[in-house]
């Protein structure tokens, strides 16, 4: 089970961070893997082949042949030996050439004669990381069939605050433990999630929406996945996509598609977690031509939209799952049990705009889960993909 046993070919390109491979070495030996380094020539820069070398107990592959040119490193050998390849760091230039076959490298030439699961953890910095070059490329790489480890927000080198930094190598092996055991409750189960905001048309240019970004619900559909579920993700008009491969993603824009869409999927699934931030109001008329600016005022009518959340409680059968979410600003806890009974939610994950970090537009939040007993389970500001893990831990302990 596990880790013990396998053969791990870990890939390292030039980064700052290629200092953490040294540990994620380390901790893969100490996991039983049987492990194997491959460095590109700009990665020796950062970090010595001999340390790689001493601490996975194999010698360190930089190029195609060695300097006297009296040996040659087969890339095909390597790539079939591994059971999993891990490219730590991944930088945006190794990125790049992976996902349009540049083969330049020993790296990209073991990449391209892979037949394993091939696992990315990004690392650059957030301008980059950011840049549609990379982030067209790693979707590029997603439909191939790899999987990308989400990095982490914080200090980077060039001293910005930002998303960009690599997974730390404690995370890496979790990532890689959950995806290989599938040992939890919700594997193999289907569990449907909502993300992103609704946008409810008022003419052909013009809409009602919220400030969500659908980063949470993202957050929890990758979180499912590495354990294993069948991810079902619909997700609203949002920039982001999953950064992890097999979430089967469909789009919505206002809140009468995603009632729809929901409608057909909700039989089907065990778990299902409301996390989109649907309009709760819609124009009751949509004006068929753009309405020009005339008068000084402008009154729109409005009329309530289904609550999906609430319609789908009413049918819930007894083996299935329902978790809900919270964004409040006054009486959370009293409204948030409210919407508990009048929702027929297993337990609700509130978050409160009165704490700092959290919420809408943050890469973190703080929330608070209440159940149906009126347990209440509080947890720190953490970086949403912590936050998913915690909220899915908890779903694991009703899943039994």
């Amino acid at each position: 089970m596990g880790l013990s046993g396998k053969n791990i070919l870990i890939g390292i390109s030039g980064s700052i961070a290629a200092y953490k491979s040294a540990i994620l070495v380390r901790l893969l030996v100490k996991c039983g893997a049987n492990v194997r380094v491959v460095m590109t020539p700009a990665a020796t820069d950062f970090i010595a082949p001999l340390t790689l070398a001493t601490l996975s107990k194999n010698e360190c592959a930089v190029a195609y042949t060695n300097a006297e040119k009296t040996n040659w490193t087969n890339h095909v050998d390597l790539a079939l030996w591994a059971d999993v390849i891990i490219i730590a760091p991944a930088t945006a230039n190794t990125i790049a050439k992976m996902a349009n076959g540049l083969c330049d490298n020993l790296l990209i030439g073991i990449y391209l004669s892979a037949r394993c699961p091939v696992y990315l953890a990004p690392a650059m910095d957030e301008d980059m990381w950011k840049h549609p070059s990379t982030q067209n490329n790693l979707q590029k790489l997603i439909t191939y069939g790899n999987t990308i480890i989400p990095v982490n927000s914080g200090e980077l080198a060039s001293g910005l605050i930002g998303p960009g930094r690599m997974a730390e190598p404690e995370e890496i092996i979790h990532f890689l433990e959950a995806s290989i055991d599938n040992t939890y409750h919700i594997s193999q189960k289907s569990v449907l999630i909502t993300a992103g905001p609704s946008y409810e048309p008022i003419d052909p240019v013009r809409f009602i929406g919220n400030h969500s970004t659908g980063k949470m619900g993202i957050a929890l559909a990758e979180q499912a996945k590495i354990r294993g579920a069948n991810v079902t993700l619909v997700l609203g008009p949002t920039l982001l996509e999953p950064k992890i491969s097999g979430i089967h993603t469909i789009r919505f824009t206002s809140s009468t598609e995603l009632m729809q869409i929901c409608a057909q999927a909700f039989e089907q699934m065990d778990v299902c977690i409301f996390a989109a931030a649907v309009a709760d109001y819609k124009p009751a008329e949509i004006a068929p031509e753009k309405i020009k600016k005339k008068e000084t005022t402008l009154d729109i009518h409005l009329v309530k939209t289904n609550d999906i959340a609430e319609s789908f409680g009413k049918v819930k059968r007894n083996n299935q799952l329902s978790v809900g979410f919270a964004l409040e600003t006054e009486n959370e806890l009293e409204h948030a049990l409210q919407k508990i009974k009048k929702k027929n939610f297993d337990f609700v994950v509130l978050n409160s705009l009165r704490d700092k970090g959290a919420g809408f537009r943050h890469e973190t939040n703080k929330i608070t889960i209440l159940d149906k007993q009126n347990n209440l389970t509080k947890f720190e500001l953490k970086n949403k993909g912590k936050v998913a893990e915690d909220i899915l831990d908890y779903l694991e302990n009703l899943l039994k």
